[in-house]
Order: structure tokens, then sequence, then C-alpha cells
């Protein structure tokens, strides 16, 4: 019998597309979900929670029931190593979320089960409890690592790039399965999206035209630990090699516009280096993406008040 897991997230309003396009990427949801009410996902993958800026956190789940003292019994077959501590919590999200009072009495009968030593502040092991329709849900809970959001503190950045949230998404909407492959970044400015993805263990190449970006790119993976080799500079259309993914980011400049020739020329070559893209522009550049021979296979579009990115997944 396959485990299941739900996953917690939330987003602001503006990111709803951009969180069901991660989330239906990352986990294969086992249902539909609606991103604009709900604060759960059911999935049968199991992924690191930290990978999205979206979850919470992950419950792998023990069992269920229709009351809480149905999950009496599962909370005592529960083994825990010799001297392991845990404790149990109720999960902010679900279909009903329990006050304090009554969260606190819940804990408490679940850990009164389970056969081991409680210890609230740093537990080893920590169960999760999440009230899902009508079953109540037991599980072994996972928090998210946020350790990545200290890239936002990079030595060098400009204002119009991505964000450190949007590009973690956008790695994870090209990348879903990260073992074993290998992503582009072609027009890579500061290094954010090498950044994030090196983090997630993703196997990343950048490049930039302007030297000035490249270098600061460099500065930026250096400081971070990572090769500032793994950045280099030149023009995307004289690159070379195969990749299973890419990641790029049309460049753009408020004073001026990339001239249609151009954009096809970059796309076009994009086709040549990998086999699936995610493509940004802030400009509408849809016929260029299918005459390169790119299929695009979603859309959605990503707003900052007015200034709104497409976002083209292409095979």
């Amino acid at each position: 019998m396959r485990t299941k897991y739900v996953y917690t997230f939330a987003c602001h309003e503006n990111e709803y597309e951009l969180c069901q396009l991660e989330l239906y990427t990352l986990l294969k949801p086992a249902e539909e979900v609606d991103y604009t009410n709900s604060s759960y996902v059911w999935s049968e993958r199991c992924i690191p929670p930290g990978r999205s800026p979206f979850i919470h956190g992950r419950l792998d789940v023990i069992g269920e029931g229709a009351q809480i003292k149905e999950l009496f019994p599962i909370a005592r077959e529960i083994r825990l190593k010799q001297d392991e501590t845990f404790k149990v919590v109720c999960l902010k999200a679900g279909d009903h979320r329990p006050d304090y009072d009554e969260a606190r009495k819940i804990e408490k009968e679940i850990g009164m089960c389970i056969n081991g030593r409680a210890q609230m502040k740093q537990p080893e092991v920590t169960f999760g409890l999440i009230k899902i329709g009508e079953k109540w849900i037991l599980g072994q809970w996972t928090e998210s690592d946020k350790s990545w959001q200290l890239h936002q503190q990079k030595p060098q950045n400009y204002s119009t790039g991505f964000g450190v949230s949007l590009a973690r998404a956008l790695v994870n909407i090209a990348v879903p399965e990260g073992a074993n492959h290998r992503l582009l970044d072609p027009c890579c400015g500061m290094g954010t999206v090498v950044i994030e993805a090196l983090s997630m263990g993703i196997d990343t190449k950048g490049n930039d035209l302007n030297v000035q970006a490249v270098r600061g790119a460099r500065v930026n993976l250096a400081h971070f630990g990572y090769d500032a080799k793994r950045i280099t500079q030149g023009d995307m259309k004289e690159l070379e090699g195969e990749y299973d993914s890419s990641l790029l980011d049309m460049p753009y400049n408020l004073c001026s516009v990339l001239p249609p020739q151009e954009q096809r020329l970059m796309l076009a070559k994009l086709r040549k280096l990998s086999r699936r893209a995610v493509v940004v522009s802030t400009e509408w550049v849809q016929e260029h993406i299918l005459e390169a021979g790119w299929k695009i296979v979603q859309y959605i579009t990503v707003k900052k008040g007015t200034f709104v990115r497409h976002v083209w997944v292409c095979n």
C-alpha cells in the first residue's frame, strides 16, 4: 500500500496561478484542488516540503478516523526509536481548525497514546493532526525548511530580476524531478535561478551576454558556496550542449524592446539546447515560441502591481 501525503500551503491572491501550476507539476495531486480557498493538497509523491515557496509542511499519513478516538489505537501502534522524543500538533489548516483549547485537548489525548517521551520544545519527531472533510488525519509532520530565504540577501542584485520565491517556483515547474536532471538558464542575470536550482540539488548552468551581470552572478554564487564557474559569458545562440530543461527569462529593458527576429533566434536555439523549457517574457511571444517548434502545454501570468510576466511551459 502506497503512503499518502498531505501538504499544507498558502499563497497571496496574486500568486494563485503560479502556486497552482507549481504544486500541480511537483505533486500531481490525487484530486482537484481549489487553490483560492483550500489550504492542503493530497499527493502520492514525497518531496522535501522546503522545495516550494508555498508549502508549509508535509504530513506522512499514518491513519484516518471519523472521530479523534478512532485514532487512539493507531497512535498506540506508533513505534519510536529508544529515547526518541516527540510532540503532537494540530495543524493550522484543513476543513475544521479547532480553537486553542480544543486543539490542546486533542494533542494531549493523542500524545497519551504514543509510547515515548513527550518534548514540546525540540522534539525529534513531530506528529500532526488535520481534519479534511469528515475525517481526522494523523501523520508524521515535516516542517518546510525555509533556509533558502537567506538567498534574498545576495551581494549583487537589480530591481527588475526575479525575486527568490518566483525563481524557486519557476525552477520547480521546469524541473519537477531533480535527480540526474540538467537545467540551463541561458540569460541568467544575477544568477537567482541558478542559486535556487543548485540549492535543490539540481545540476544547473547559467549564461549571460552582459559582462557585468556575469560578474555579479559569479559573486552571488560564490557568496553562497557554489562554483562561480557554472556561470559563463556569451551569446546564448552560441551555446552548445544538451539539457533536460531550460528556464529562459527573455531579456527586456524598460527603455528598449528586443527585436522580434532576435526573439525568434533565441527561442529556436533554446529548442536545440533542451527538451523542456519555461519561457518568461514581459512581451507576448507566443507566436515566436510556436514558430521555434515548441508545443505550449501550460500558460500563466505572474503579476506584481501593474507589472505582468507571461510564463509559457513548453515541450
